[in-house]
């Protein structure tokens, strides 16, 4: 503003000199035009006079119009030396902007580790091989030998020496050398072992451009809580589901840049200063997830999925003690790493389902918090009418006739729980209590589209058929939540996934722990709980789930589907859920397990007890809980231990002499790592892999491999595939003993074996 006042008071000042020299010179002329008539003039002077005047007036103007021009001219050249924008554009900006580059440096993303440290998401880096051709790089920062470069470089890439001098004889429109130049899509994606075997040749002139990318070790492992993130068009790493997408500012950090002095060509120059912002790495997550629980849960679902015929199967493990998540999966699974979804929602906690039987642990709670309950008071099985005319029936039909209420929890008989309600509670009582257990609201757990399910119950029919999980809806990690308050003498404790976060320092700057959500029932109550759950397992409707040892406590349960339209209920044979929620031991609950499956085969009914008693085994043994025979122990089962460093030979014996399968992978003579980790007991036959410290790999004889075990070895050895169909392998489109790498792409085929 004030160079624009100056301005505008010169420009005012010499004007007005103008005008005085102009006023001047017309005077002049007129006083002697004046004068030449006094005196007489003759026509032929006055006509002589007025040419000469005339041309006066002429070089006049054009003097005047000259000065104007130098004025204007020193008017704009003042002004643009003076001011800082023009025409709505920052100058200091757009010098800068043509000789200043601005490099952004990408914050590394955090990692999602489980809760002992192995990394279960991280970045990894993959890179593009460039070689520069500009001989003004220096004697040692271009390509001077290209015969010898392509040579050398044909050992290491997939190219062939002529192929790669292609590349390095390419010529710009004016036949010069470009400055730098790719290798094309076989120089891209390049590994970090194949970047140390190319910098080992030691090339003049090599270089390569790095790039970042979300990589998920262990392939299809609890992929829909990890969820997944990419790059996106800015080159950031951005999380799209999962813990990826709920925690992606806190995994995210911060970018920093690199400000320098660049030529024509946008190359920096040399010995120019360079102003550095460095980069705040994103946090670390660590979950509450532990991969050798996780391990067995995947496991047992696969053996499931390889050996019966169903649609859907989920399973949740929780620590009764803290409302920790030990592990979670459900049998539509994916791989983060190629993102084959077939839905994005996580059948755990974005899908409400009917959870039948399982509620009447939840029911018979209430009546006995009401101060109702006489488990030796008896009632007639069987059905029911409503005063609708509505006839409710128990599964059995006849029913038992007389029996207890105690008894009819083992039956699981949908009359006692109809008494129940009829007799000592209402609609309020029921659904208050519901409510108070977390059913109806979302548990707030660290993940993302959690469901709240739906507690819509108003009329007799609707109240009674409620009280044995029909007509309410109900997610996994609802009632791992409510199962937590028979584990804890009647306290609710919250689920959680997450158990710290931790910054790139080191510093823990969020730590969850056990959170108490309020008494909801008195030791009296889940006391008693725990016997009418034990009576299940020995002596009733779950006594399938029975394994000696283990004292588990159950509640089985078998809702229908419903109908898309919502007007009632499939009849197909195969139309139900099996549901399981239980704990072990008995007397101090450590582990709560909750799982359902949807539509069994009726020839293959054993899904469930199968994946759910294999898991039992497992955890149970891998945290010391196990009380039974030792002797069985012994004979079927072995402890795997940390073979890190050690011998391949030395540890193939011992593994082998334990009953164990044992896939070396590498030709190597050292362990570097090992699957699965240490302290993990496995059954005789299960396979134990064994990364060496070698980098050729071959593939074996797959012939009988289940799918499972196919995905782990390809997975580790980080080999392209496809996969088509369930169960065990009966086709590769590769042989054995082929070699292998991060280039080749194998198809394999699979088919499932059933039990009937």
């Amino acid at each position: 503003m004030a160079n624009g006042h100056f301005f505008c008071q010169w420009k005012r000042f010499h004007m007005k000199k103008f005008e005085k020299i102009f006023d001047s010179c017309y005077n002049k002329i007129e006083n002697r035009k004046a004068k030449d008539v006094k005196k007489g003039m003759t026509k032929k002077k006055e006509k002589k006079k007025r040419k000469v005047d005339t041309k006066v007036r002429t070089a006049n103007l054009l003097l005047l119009f000259t000065f104007f021009l130098f004025a204007v001219f020193l008017y704009r050249a003042g002004f643009l030396a003076l001011s800082d924008e023009i025409d709505g554009r920052d100058l200091k900006k757009f010098a800068s902007s043509r000789t200043t580059a601005h490099d952004a440096i990408l914050a590394k993303r955090g990692t999602i580790y489980d809760v002992n440290g192995e990394a279960l998401a991280q970045n990894v880096y993959s890179y593009t091989l460039i070689a520069y051709l500009a001989e003004s790089r220096g004697k040692k920062n271009y390509v001077i030998d290209k015969e010898m470069t392509a040579e050398k470089l044909s050992t290491v890439i997939d190219l062939d020496k002529n192929q790669i001098l292609s590349y390095l004889n390419r010529k710009n429109s004016n036949g010069e050398s470009p400055y730098q130049v790719e290798f094309g899509s076989k120089g891209k994606g390049l590994t970090e072992l194949t970047k140390e075997k190319i910098v080992a040749l030691n090339l003049p002139g090599i270089d390569f451009i790095e790039t970042q990318k979300r990589y998920y070790p262990k392939g299809d492992f609890l992929s829909y809580t990890l969820g997944y993130a990419k790059l996106n068009e800015e080159g950031k790493i951005i999380g799209e589901l999962g813990i990826e997408s709920l925690f992606n500012n806190e995994l995210t950090g911060r970018d920093g840049y690199r400000e320098y002095q660049k030529d024509l060509r946008g190359y920096k120059i040399v010995n120019t200063q360079e102003q550095i912002q460095e980069a705040v790495d994103g946090n670390d997550i660590y979950l509450t997830i532990d991969s050798n629980v996780q391990f067995f849960i995947e496991q047992a679902l696969e053996n499931a999925k390889e050996n019966y015929s169903f649609d859907q199967l989920n399973i949740v493990v929780a620590d009764a003690k803290t409302g920790k998540i030990l592990g979670l999966s459900s049998s539509t699974s994916f791989d983060p790493n190629l993102r084959n979804l077939s839905s994005y929602l996580d059948p755990n906690i974005s899908v409400a389902i009917e959870p039948g039987s399982t509620m009447k642990i939840f029911s018979y709670m209430a009546a006995m918090e009401a101060g109702k309950y006489n488990g030796e008071e008896t009632f007639k099985s069987g059905t029911y009418t409503t005063t609708d005319g509505t006839e409710i029936g128990d599964w059995k039909r006849e029913g038992w006739g007389y029996i207890t209420y105690d008894r009819g929890f083992a039956l699981s008989s949908n009359i006692g729980v109809v008494n129940l309600i009829d007799k000592y509670m209402n609609r309020e009582i029921l659904k208050d209590y519901y409510k108070r257990l977390g059913f109806g609201s979302k548990t707030g757990i660290e993940l993302s589209q959690e469901v709240s399910g739906k507690l819509n119950f108003k009329y007799e029919t609707e109240v009674l058929n409620a009280g044995f999980g029909q007509g309410i809806m109900t997610t996994s990690l609802q009632n791992i939540q409510a199962l937590t308050s028979i584990a804890n003498d009647g306290i609710l404790l919250k689920p959680y996934i997450v158990d710290r976060i931790v910054d790139n320092d080191g510093n823990v700057i969020m730590q969850n722990t056990r959170e108490e959500l309020g008494r909801v029932a008195s030791k009296q109550t889940t006391d008693k709980m725990k016997e009418l759950m034990e009576q299940v397992v020995l002596d009733g409707t779950g006594s399938s789930y029975y394994m000696d040892g283990y004292n588990i406590i159950a509640k089985t349960g078998t809702a229908q589907i419903s109908s898309e339209n919502g007007t009632g209920y499939l009849k197909g044979e195969n139309d139900v859920i099996r549901g399981f929620a239980g704990m072990f031991p008995k007397e101090d609950p450590q582990v709560i397990i909750y799982a359902n499956l949807k539509r069994p085969n009726p020839n293959t009914p054993n899904a469930l007890v199968s994946v759910v008693k294999e898991v039992v085994e497992n955890v149970s043994k891998y945290y010391n809980i196990y009380n039974g025979p030792e002797e069985a122990s012994v004979v079927t089962h072995h402890e795997v231990g940390n073979y890190i460093n050690q011998s391949v030979e030395k540890v193939r014996t011992a593994l082998q002499i334990n009953g164990l399968n044992v896939i070396v992978i590498g030709d190597g003579d050292r362990v570097v790592s090992q699957v699965p980790n240490e302290k993990v007991t496995l059954s005789k036959g299960s396979k134990v892999y064994l990364i060496t410290n070698g980098v050729c790999y071959t593939l074996p004889n797959f012939a009988g491999w289940s799918k499972k075990d196919v995905k782990t070895y390809l997975d580790l050895i980080q080999v392209p595939y496809t996969l088509e169909g369930n169960g065990y392998l009966v086709g590769q489109s590769l042989s054995e003993g082929t070699v292998v790498n991060s280039e080749t792409s194998i198809h394999l085929i699979f088919q499932p074996k059933y039990n009937e």
